[in-house]
């Protein structure tokens, strides 16, 4: 996925003063529907805002600290390669509150769906050996979430995303992975594990336009284009949901329906 566009040195400046201010005088649950709304409003500087302040009224707050992790990840997402000192601390601290979260209630499936993203997004910012021996880490915890809530779409999405990102490595890195990490899961990966694992994200939740992106570039990379053109079109007829990438998502599905027209 291509970087979206952001003002990166507004996004951390309204951090950074954030982060040394006082909690406003709203209580924690206060703060988490205030995030929420922000959210919604396609605003994750803002929803980090209210989550920050609901942590610092209770650290311990289960909701508070998945919620966090998730806008810190999609901010990360935000930030162009320009920014990669600044980007790797904001994954480095999702993935922290992910960690915490599964600490403080480690029944919860968001808080083991945020380890799977925060630690998929910090392993990019790593070498190719400490890649792999992370995609065990994303699998086992998307896996958990699952296992706790087999109705996740997310952690749907990120085994769909794990079984593709596999299958796109060379035949050499991956016997490389089996033969000399031990990373013996590679063998579990399939072009038909991620169709199944995309496939249930629809179903369970079919307005999630990222569902439908991730699950159609899988499909046009294992060969089978014409499947991922419906996919395509919806992107186009769904409305823009919560998601701050939702705008940029339905430009990528555009062009790769373009693209897979020509051919």
């Amino acid at each position: 996925m291509r970087a979206l566009p952001l003002a990166v040195s507004a996004t951390l400046a309204a951090l950074l003063a954030f982060a040394g201010a006082p909690a406003a005088a709203q209580d924690v649950a206060g703060h988490l529907a205030a995030g929420d709304a922000a959210r919604c409003q396609r605003n994750p500087q803002a929803a980090v805002m209210h989550f920050r302040a609901a942590l610092a009224l209770d650290s311990l707050s289960y909701e508070a600290n998945w919620k966090a992790s998730r806008e810190l990840t999609d901010i990360g997402k935000l930030m162009p390669d320009a920014q990669r000192d600044a980007r790797d601390s904001v994954y480095a601290e999702a993935l922290a509150l992910a960690h915490r979260a599964v600490r403080v209630d480690s029944m919860g499936a968001d808080g083991h769906y945020m380890v799977a993203v925060a630690a998929g997004r910090v392993a990019l910012t790593k070498s190719a050996h400490e890649r792999v021996k992370s995609a065990s880490v994303v699998r086992d915890a998307a896996l958990r979430a699952i296992a706790l809530d087999p109705r996740h779409d997310g952690a749907m999405h990120v085994m769909g995303r794990w079984n593709a990102e596999i299958m796109r490595l060379p035949g050499l890195t991956k016997f490389f992975a089996r033969t000399f990490l031990g990373a013996s899961v590679f063998k579990e990966a399939s072009w038909d594990n991620s169709v199944k694992f995309f496939g249930d994200a629809i179903q369970i939740n079919p307005q999630n336009i990222y569902h439908h992106l991730d699950f159609a570039e899988a499909l046009v990379d294992a060969d089978r284009a014409a499947e991922a053109r419906p996919h395509l079109e919806e992107v186009a007829r769904l409305p823009l949901g919560c998601d701050v990438g939702d705008p940029t998502y339905k430009q990528q599905a555009a062009e790769l329906l373009q693209k897979i027209t020509r051919h």
